[in-house]
């Protein structure tokens, strides 16, 4: 029924290892194979294209859905329907990417506003570069870079527009953030015509639910123990959830059963401290969805 485009390069490997998650695996004949199959009878075939491309095949209807990075979206400014975001993304793994306007240390610029008229930038995304200068009334000479982009200041160019995390590779070739063009993250995107077919529609948000369920459970597990009832309070008050612990009665008339979702870099620490609390029989369960 559907035809499915995923990012081949830096959002390859999260979005394989969610969609092994949300029990969509892919099957290729090897990693360098461009097309594969999912055993689901919504997906008809799936294709793994650059990132940069995705959006604007999505639009001309080569695929019904496909995902990628939102600054490729804005980039292309492709007519396509966002279904929803993923909490991830290609760098360092957190679900939020910025496009960032950067100039050597020592310039005086302090914001997109400030740089002078007729600056030369290196950049990625040309087409949204352009468009930031152009809503603020500065001419500057654009070129396309096709990497190494922060290499290039100050004897090619004398800015760059470039997506960063952390922005630590920046600050290490010398360069500074003086202003944010984009925040950027994974997203699902649909062809708009494919999405007002009923039957299709129905399929993308089943897809979507168990994407967005894997990509919830990433970095969370489930802990479960047994607490006296002299001991729920102290145990209660350090345990986190999502909404709220459950708590059951136990067969036996002062014990309780609790169980909640915590996040997993937490763990360590919370379970020597809840059994100083009095907790016993704790047990941490891997979780492969969230599905509110």
């Amino acid at each position: 029924m559907l035809r499915l485009v995923i990012p081949k390069g830096s959002l390859e490997p999260q979005t394989l290892a969610v969609l092994e998650a949300a029990d969509l695996p892919v099957r290729r004949g090897s990693d360098r194979d461009y097309h594969g199959t999912i055993d689901d009878p919504r997906i008809d075939r799936v294709s793994i294209l650059r990132p940069q491309e995705i959006p604007r095949y999505v639009q001309e209807g080569f695929f019904d859905i496909g995902i990628t990075g939102l600054d490729w979206v804005a980039e292309t400014a492709a007519d396509v329907d966002v279904l929803g975001e993923l909490a991830y993304s290609g760098r360092a793994g957190g679900g939020v990417v910025r496009i960032v306007l950067a100039v050597p240390l020592d310039s005086p610029a302090t914001s997109l506003a400030a740089l002078a008229p007729d600056s030369r930038i290196s950049t990625e995304y040309p087409e949204l570069t352009r468009r930031a200068f152009d809503k603020a009334g500065i001419p500057v000479r654009v070129y396309l870079s096709y990497g190494a982009t922060e290499a290039k200041v100050p004897e090619i160019v004398d800015a760059v527009v470039e997506l960063t995390e952390t922005g630590s590779t920046l600050r290490r070739n010398g360069l500074k953030i003086i202003d944010t063009l984009l925040e950027s993250h994974t997203v699902v995107i649909a062809n708009k015509e494919s999405a007002e077919d009923p039957a299709k529609r129905r399929a993308m948000e089943d897809l979507l639910t168990l994407i967005r369920g894997a990509t919830s459970a990433r970095g969370r597990v489930l802990v479960k123990m047994n607490v006296s009832e002299d001991n729920l309070e102290k145990v209660l008050e350090i345990l986190p959830a999502m909404k709220a612990p459950t708590i059951s009665k136990l067969t036996h008339e002062h014990d309780y059963a609790i169980e909640t979702v915590v996040e997993k870099v937490r763990i360590n620490t919370l379970i020597p401290e809840l059994l100083q609390r009095g907790a016993s029989d704790i047990i941490e369960i891997p979780i492969s969805k969230i599905v509110p």
